[in-house]
């Protein structure tokens, strides 16, 4: 079951299910529902969403805006999850390739706060780089979506926008690299967990476009990761508590190479197996 926040033609917003090509509002007796963190935090979102199904009210999914899937939830990230993604990093900077190798290898994983909301974009809604960066890359990556007892009730796809000049010069700028406006895409929607396939089955695709022609196109899988997503909740989810859930996005394992960095008006798309495709075109400054 995939579950999106939307907008309809006249602009009253909703949360619905994905069904092919349609998507149908959820109700309750008071009316439809807006916040897709509360369906999320039932014991049973499965159930719960099945029976406020209204398959009556069903309207074709591209007459609607879909919104990234997100309430108040706080969006966080781990990385050096992928054996590429730590060959990267250490490639960014000498001063930092011995951090990047140590927290390879280390039990304790790299976990740091990525977004707030206001700073997430859904699908076809702009990505931005940085004003003050000049190499800068898209991290495709599987989000894990958790409720605020910290089990996964869902997936979705995010894209972790970086500018590795600037994590390159220093790992004490990883804030300034990652955190910013219009610095997360998150979307189209949510599977719920017990839909998607096996965890060493979820390919991961990331293509970017420029001028009309593909500029780069790489693939890796879930089964290419570290780390378990039950490790990287486990550390997440110390001495914290996320009251309206979390996003945690898990790590990339494909990185282009040095010589690439995005342009304003390239358009990114990440395809994961079980989810779907995210697109987002990219601005600047």
């Amino acid at each position: 079951m995939k579950l999106a926040k939307y907008v309809l033609p006249s602009g009253k917003p909703g949360v619905g299910r994905v069904e092919g090509d349609q998507i149908l509002p959820l109700h309750t007796t008071d009316g439809p529902i807006h916040s897709l963190a509360e369906l999320l935090d039932a014991e049973d979102p499965y159930a719960t969403a099945e029976f406020m199904t209204h398959t009556s009210d069903a309207v074709p999914l591209a007459s609607v805006e879909l919104l990234p899937p997100i309430d108040q939830q706080e969006v966080w990230a781990a990385g050096v999850t992928y054996k590429r993604s730590r060959t990267a990093r250490m490639e960014e900077s000498a001063t930092a390739a011995s951090c990047y190798d140590r927290v390879y290898a280390s039990p304790r994983p790299e976990i740091f706060f990525k977004a707030s909301p206001s700073r997430c974009s859904g699908p076809n809604k702009p990505l931005r780089i940085r004003v003050d960066s000049d190499w800068n890359v898209p991290e495709p990556e599987l989000a894990l979506v958790l409720n605020s007892r910290l089990e996964l009730v869902g997936f979705t796809i995010g894209n972790d926008m970086s500018s590795r000049d600037i994590e390159g010069d220093n790992p004490l700028y990883l804030p300034q690299a990652k955190v910013y406006n219009q610095c997360c895409g998150l979307g189209p929607w949510i599977t719920l967990h017990r839909d998607m396939p096996p965890a060493a089955e979820i390919g991961i695709a990331l293509a970017i476009h420029r001028g009309g022609a593909k500029v780069f196109e790489g693939h890796t899988s879930v089964a290419q990761m570290a780390r378990s997503f039950e490790n990287l909740i486990g550390w997440l989810g110390r001495d914290q508590s996320f009251p309206t859930g979390c996003f945690l996005l898990t790590g990339t394992g494909i990185v282009p190479d040095n010589s690439f960095t995005l342009h304003a008006g390239d358009v990114v798309e990440i395809t994961i197996d079980g989810i779907g495709t995210l697109k987002n075109p990219i601005v600047r400054g």
